[in-house]
């Protein structure tokens, strides 16, 4: 067999005893739990009084830790990726955008979801919102369709950000997920499989950033066959 089929076989396993219900019903949680904290970020408020609140309904939600820190960034803060601190004291004004990125843990299995918000009514700041859920539903489509590695759904989220206007950041590509922690199978990203991704075991990430104002926005998901 050739060497490609060992490495996927090797980088999508799981642990004994994965149960791949858990880990759908650690997404729905997650879902459910990152929609209630959305619904609490007023204007005014600063990204480490959001972040507690974070913490606090995934500690209701029943979450056993975190395998990531929270990230809440507002305004000019939605253009870092992962990993990079924010700059202090930015708090929301009654126009902006913000992004939530959570990774709790349900049950020993991880949840990982992140999405963007808006407070006021910019014209801009609600397209970037709502486009980066369609590039990231529109590679999504892609990668149902079949035979498209890691690197091709990125290639494809690259063209779909280009249509729309936006500038894509390809330095942030998803990763595996699994039963905690998923870095004892794989501590790459996305788009270092050069394989076609199996269902349930992978997080597709868009962030996108507007060409000239200085924001943007963030979504990710699971890749499941079911919407």
């Amino acid at each position: 067999m050739p060497f490609a089929f060992f490495k996927k076989r090797r980088l999508e396993r799981h642990n004994p005893g994965f149960d791949p219900a858990l880990l759908l019903s650690a997404r729905l949680r997650t879902r459910a739990a990152l929609s209630k904290i959305a619904a609490q970020i007023r204007p005014g408020m600063r990204e480490a009084d959001a972040a507690a609140l974070a913490a606090h309904e995934l500690e209701q939600a029943g979450a056993e830790k975190h395998w990531h820190r929270i990230y809440v960034r507002f305004g000019e803060n939605t253009l870092l990726p992962y990993g990079v601190k924010s700059a202090p004291d930015v708090f929301l004004r009654e126009t902006d955008i913000f992004f939530i990125d959570i990774g709790p843990v349900f049950d020993g299995y991880e949840g990982d979801l992140g999405d963007t918000f808006t407070a006021g009514a910019d014209a801009e700041m609600l397209r970037c919102k709502r486009d980066v859920r369609r590039i990231f539903h529109d590679t999504r489509k892609h990668w149902l369709v079949g035979g498209v590695s890691g690197a091709d759904l990125y290639q494809t989220a690259l063209v779909h950000a280009r249509e729309r206007g936006w500038i894509l950041n390809l330095n942030v590509d998803g990763h595996r997920l699994s039963q905690f922690p998923h870095h004892a199978h794989f501590r790459g990203g996305l788009a270092e499989a050069d394989f076609q991704p199996i269902a349930g075991a992978w997080v597709l990430e868009i962030q996108i950033r507007h060409p000239e104002r200085k924001f943007g926005a963030f979504y990710e998901d699971l890749l499941v066959r079911e919407r």
